[in-house]
């Protein structure tokens, strides 16, 4: 028997203003987890860079973003469009979001599951 295909809009039924990220995971099978993440002018606190044991793929499909990497003098300024692969333990923060900036987050490898800051 064939599965009902099962359509989503990823830019539809965006959340209202929130003091927090929304973060939707749309699939996650051992190794791969695949995420839709609304930011409303969210942003990294001060001095926390993430420190993720997987490595994450993130696309910008609306808004605009500022991405610093530790290892860098400058943020990358991230567009609609745009797309950045974050390698495993690359530390990385968010500098800055438009409000709504939609991003296509993909982890993948080992301890895909797992999201740590530090």
């Amino acid at each position: 028997m064939k599965s009902p295909t099962n359509v989503i809009n990823l830019l539809a039924d965006l959340p209202a203003d929130s003091p927090e990220e929304v973060v939707s995971v749309l699939l996650a099978v051992p190794g791969l987890r695949v995420e839709r993440i609304v930011s409303t002018g969210q942003a990294s606190p001060p001095g926390l860079y993430y420190d993720q044991p997987q490595a994450e793929w993130v696309a910008v499909l609306a808004g605009s973003a500022d991405l610093r990497f530790a290892d860098e003098a400058e943020p990358q300024h991230l567009l609609a469009g745009d797309a950045v692969l974050i390698a495993a333990h690359r530390r990385h923060r968010v500098e800055r979001t438009e409000s709504p900036t939609i991003w296509l987050a993909i982890h993948f490898g080992p301890d895909s599951e797992l999201v740590e800051a530090g």
